[in-house]
């Protein structure tokens, strides 16, 4: 999978995550990811500058919304595998640093075609004592397939955050997984974090940012 162009489905889906730091420690995971599910599509649905594809608003919407609710820390270190140990402290930090700024674009993308679709969520199997959950649900597009959409989530401290993602049977740490593999194999982490880097820039150049 190309690291810099993630799946359409995951576009279209991933945005609908996250609210309240407060609720985090309050509810039950499944419970939490509805309730911002739904508040996350309803805003898109009802801002007309996310509407009309305003990316300084989409932008401030992911920022506000679901940023401080991705645990960007393991879902980095996951997706760079057995290379992670090999990395120095800085490698480590500007990774995540990219890594960060590639999804907050992803989730922008997703947010940006957010129409009328809705969020149906599956029971969810786990013990009270449980710290690392999965959170299943589909996205209903009307004269679409449902779209699978689950979560991953652990817990740090006394709130849930999201580590990973499944869009129709894929999660999105594996398929980084093999990209970040593939550029490290190439030229090194250093050349990793420069091509996230360089995309990344050329992102914010076109977002006007």
């Amino acid at each position: 999978m190309n690291i810099l162009k993630p799946p359409l489905a995951l576009l279209l889906t991933v945005g609908s995550l996250f609210f309240s730091a407060s609720a985090l420690a309050q509810e039950a995971p499944d419970a939490l990811v509805k309730r911002i599910s739904q508040d996350v599509l309803d805003t898109a649905k009802a801002d007309k500058s996310v509407q009309g594809g305003n990316q300084q608003r989409i932008l401030a919407l992911v920022e506000e919304k679901i940023i401080p609710y991705v645990d960007f820390d393991r879902m980095t270190a996951l997706a760079a595998g057995r290379f992670w140990r090999d990395a120095t402290p800085d490698q480590q930090k500007q990774l995540i640093a990219q890594f960060r700024s590639l999804l907050i674009f992803t989730y922008a993308g997703a947010l940006s075609q957010v129409r009328d679709q809705k969020i149906d969520f599956r029971p969810m199997r786990s013990d009270p004592a449980d710290t690392d959950v999965e959170v299943r649900s589909q996205v209903i597009q009307p004269g679409r397939e449902p779209i699978q959409l689950n979560y991953r989530m652990g817990k740090v401290g006394n709130s849930w955050k999201i580590y990973d993602v499944n869009v129709l049977g894929a999660w999105l740490v594996e398929s980084y997984k093999g990209s970040f593999a593939s550029e490290i194999g190439k030229s090194g982490i250093d050349g990793l974090i420069k091509v996230l880097s360089d995309k990344n820039k050329a992102r914010v150049a076109k977002s006007g940012k």
